[in-house]
């Protein structure tokens, strides 16, 4: 169902440190037009990918459409021009998308805040959004 990594010699096994060290990923919906939409955001990784948004707009249009997301962090990249490559970590993960509510809601908000506010409370009214992790994959060069 899921493609493997197609270079093997790519493939690294500390996807869940390169998601925990992440500062934003990319998420990747697909709305009623069929139209892919990606777009820049903060999260959290605790088992799951957590973050927070407004209520209405085109990420949970597209949610509420279809559950089935893509989320990609690049953990490390740095240009290397004698080689024309590049010096780079990636995570890719696929999964379903869901709102939560509750207990989870709030442990989501807490660890969002940690990691990009701490000096700040948690805003309780936001929007959390939970992408179950369904297949991960990393790469980059070693």
């Amino acid at each position: 169902m899921f493609r493997e990594i197609r270079i093997k010699n790519k493939k690294l096994d500390n996807a869940e440190e390169i998601l925990k060290a992440g500062e934003y990923g990319v998420l990747a919906t697909t709305g009623e037009d069929g139209y892919p939409y990606a777009v820049p955001l903060s999260y959290v990784y605790d088992g799951a990918i957590y973050f927070h948004c407004a209520p209405v707009g085109h990420k949970i249009d597209n949610i509420k459409y279809n559950d089935k997301v893509s989320f990609c962090v690049v953990g490390r990249a740095k240009t290397l021009p004698e080689k024309l490559s590049v010096d780079y970590q990636s995570v890719i993960v696929f999964g379903r998308a869901k709102i939560i509510e509750g207990e989870e809601k709030h442990r989501a908000l807490r660890k969002l805040t940690e990691k990009y506010a701490p000096e700040n409370d948690c805003q309780t009214n936001a929007t959390v959004v939970k992408i179950e992790i369904e297949h991960i994959s990393a790469k980059g060069r070693k």
